[in-house]
């Protein structure tokens, strides 16, 4: 049998782990606002038209900080449609989807909505097809208190206190010739600093950040992040990042080391901001952003489900609503794994997107709710993963993959929390025919005993959650789990994800 070894100290820490690396995304895309969180005639519905039935899910998965409204849906988007009188509100065209806005949700409804869930706005602004001043415009509506013509707008919307946005992205994937307004990077540099130092004069408290490259595959990777950064080094606080990923022909091994690639796009992304910020002579350090990733099956949206016709706008179309399944959500736990392992760095991220849309909860209109199988290794690790990644010694066996060479078999993440007393350890096998046995050396945590497992595997790996069966895939115990005078060893199944939370 396979096997790995695994040492846990907690004096050895990467960094504390930021909850807003938890945070999730909602475009106005597909079904995911329209007949996703939003469906007034639906059973559940509140007073202001909010599925109760996706709240109680949205804060089960435990988001922090929701990313709205795009993606690319922003770059064509006037925040002022959004707002006042429903029935005074334009209806427009979105050319990012091609389908209809009906603008029935906006910053308000989106607000209350937030309330509800628990969860915090990071609000992206539109520098595709507008600029400085629109930006600023969105900021005076939500974070100014009164006396000026859009925060007294706001307030007779029926939002007295305002929003207190902290978190703005200056735009989405402007590397992206698919984007509307694409800029190269000295083009978008140079507005994305105008637009942070505008902003900054309004409300200095704001945390910016601004646009990376859209993927690690993009040909201007790199060289993009260097000329950004060059501009505005001095004006942001993060650079993002994106990635999405999906197996392609059959090839199971390499996808289920996805996350090899996404530690080293981001170990490429601080490597060039760094080398911009020496450049530069400053000892700030730029953060990542990790705004858009998920699995993504993306070739079935240009083959199956792009709409083009000028004849055809539809509201709310079925868009991207990809059915995951038990390989699916162990590539994502894996993801999230990587996510952590940077914790000293990635100190925002959104899965991408929350409801419907390449989503871990799916809705029926007027029927019921779901959770997909990439939900589980999400909310367990939102729920457990508190206090500062480890830095981990892993020793691991090892499998060849056609696109990212030799990969560990096993890949891991703990995260310690002091003030609480407890750890959380995270692993996947990514074998696709073989268990494997890791060993793990606690005996720096002292003494401690295990307080739940959690397992994600079944003979199926392409088993699903479906409307019709909605349960088929969920979470176990880990029964194999034990600790022994210091040493805890478990069994992994083949591609499987698996969570331990120790306390002391």
């Amino acid at each position: 049998m396979p096997s790995a070894h695994l040492t846990l100290d907690p004096h050895f820490t990467v960094g504390v782990v930021d909850r807003r690396v938890f945070g999730g995304f909602v475009e106005h895309l597909g079904r995911c606002v329209y007949d996703g969180i939003y469906e007034p005639g639906h059973p559940t519905a509140d007073a202001d038209g909010f599925r109760e039935d996706v709240l109680a899910l949205v804060r089960e998965l435990g988001v922090s900080t929701i990313r709205y409204p795009g993606g690319n849906f922003v770059s064509g988007f006037r925040w002022e449609d959004s707002v006042g009188p429903k029935e005074k509100r334009p209806v427009r065209a979105d050319l990012a989807w091609h389908s209809i806005e009906t603008n029935q949700v906006g910053i308000d409804e989106f607000g209350r909505w937030l309330d509800k869930a628990g969860s915090d706005l990071m609000y992206a602004v539109n520098l595709g097809t507008r600029g400085v001043l629109e930006a600023l415009d969105v900021l005076e509506y939500t974070n100014v208190r009164g006396g000026t013509t859009l925060s007294d707008a706001r307030i007779a919307n029926g939002r007295t206190e305002p929003y207190g946005v902290k978190m703005w992205c200056l735009g989405n994937e402007m590397d992206g010739p698919w984007q509307l307004g694409h800029r190269s990077a000295e083009d978008y540099g140079k507005i994305a600093s105008q637009t942070a130092k505008a902003m900054r004069q309004l409300d200095p408290s704001v945390e910016l950040v601004v646009c990376g490259s859209s993927s690690a595959q993009m040909p201007t990777f790199g060289a993009w992040e260097h000329t950004v950064l060059e501009h505005s080094y001095d004006d942001v606080d993060f650079i993002s990042c994106h990635a999405y990923y999906e197996e392609l022909g059959g090839d199971t091994g390499s996808f289920l080391a996805s996350a090899v690639n996404m530690d080293h796009f981001i170990e490429s992304v601080v490597a060039t901001a760094d080398a911009v910020g020496a450049a530069l002579k400053s000892t700030k350090k730029i953060n990542i952003s990790f705004d858009e990733w998920n699995v993504w099956y993306i070739s079935r949206y240009h083959e199956v489900d792009r709409i083009t016709d000028i004849e055809e706008w539809p509201v709310a179309p079925r868009l991207l609503e990809d059915s995951y399944s038990v390989l699916d959500a162990v590539v994502v736990g894996n993801l999230l794994i990587s996510l952590l392992k940077h914790a000293d760095r990635v100190t925002s991220a959104s899965l991408a997107q929350l409801v419907n849309v390449i989503a871990p909860i799916m809705t029926e209109p007027g029927g019921d709710t779901w959770r997909q199988t990439t939900f589980f290794p999400f909310a367990i690790t939102s729920r457990l993963a508190t206090g500062s990644a480890l830095e981990l010694k892993l020793d691991s066996d090892s499998y060849e993959t056609a696109q990212y060479g030799t990969v560990p078999t096993v890949d891991a993440v703990a995260t310690h929390d002091a003030e609480a007393g407890t750890t959380a350890i995270f692993l996947v096998n990514r074998s696709i025919d073989a268990p494997t046995t890791v060993t793990i050396d606690v005996s720096g945590l002292g003494d401690v005993r295990i307080a739940e497992t959690h397992l994600l595997a079944d003979d199926d790996i392409y088993a699903k959650n479906t409307l019709d069966h909605q349960d088929r895939v969920g979470t176990t115990e880990n029964s194999t789990a034990v600790v022994t005078g210091g040493t805890l060893t478990v069994t992994l199944p083949a591609v499987s994800w698996t969570a331990i939370s120790l306390v002391a």
